[in-house]
């Protein structure tokens, strides 16, 4: 199987790309994958029919454009589309619905998985708490102990206040670029070290079962769903 994964940032695509290789072997193997990375996640547009100019790289904006041209290249049989995207503050059940609404407006369809981090994707890193500790053994345990997992909490400061010098508010001081620097640190240093098996986040965990199902020639999502 080979899987297209469009995800709304960088730091969250090497993250997914670490994830795939830990679920499944070397990219090449018996699966492929690649990761496109957006500059953001952004709204869905009013119109889904409409054209978006491409060079807008922003995720569900360019959503509907890109899964309809999906839907007319990939083999359904030999690909799928997996989108990761985080909820933020979103209501997680009306975000979905309006992600599956995208998708039954494509004619031809791709097979397409729709995954949601809770609350953003540096939840799925502070699921494997070993990684964590692996890559940053000075880790402040106590913020690491006060973590209710896929929480909405504030997700990306609190993994910053537990690994990063002078935590959250030393980073938003700075200003940008320095979060998506520092997110960027955090994929790389902690993802390569995470184990499926282990992670406690539920949303990571349904990201797993999913492209499982896919691999092994099941539905995407909408397809097991009444229409």
């Amino acid at each position: 199987m080979h899987f297209e994964v469009l995800v709304e940032d960088n730091s969250g695509s090497i993250v997914v790309a670490n994830a795939l290789q830990a679920i499944f072997g070397e990219n090449g193997g018996s699966h492929t994958w690649r990761t496109h990375s957006y500059r953001g996640l952004g709204r869905l547009p009013r119109d889904l029919r409409g054209r978006s100019a491409p060079s807008h790289r922003v995720l569900l904006e360019q959503l509907p454009r890109v899964l309809r041209g999906y839907g007319k290249s990939l083999s359904r049989d030999l690909s799928a589309v997996v989108v990761v995207v985080d909820l933020d503050d979103r209501d997680c059940v009306a975000f979905k619905r309006d992600l599956l609404g995208i998708l039954r407006e494509c004619t031809p369809s791709p097979r397409t998985i729709f995954r949601i981090a809770i609350e953003e994707i540096e939840a799925w890193l502070l699921g494997d708490r070993k990684a964590v500790l692996t890559a940053y053994p000075d880790a402040r345990k106590s913020v690491l102990n006060g973590y209710a997992q896929d929480s909405i909490c504030g997700t990306w400061e609190l993994l910053a206040d537990a690994v990063h010098a002078g935590g959250s508010t030393e980073i938003k001081r700075v200003g940008w670029p320095a979060a998506g620097q520092a997110k960027r640190q955090w994929a790389e240093k902690i993802g390569p070290l995470m184990t499926p098996g282990r992670n406690r986040s539920p949303s990571f965990r349904a990201f797993c079962d999913g492209v499982r199902r896919l691999a092994a020639g099941g539905p995407g999502s909408g397809e097991d769903l009444p229409k």
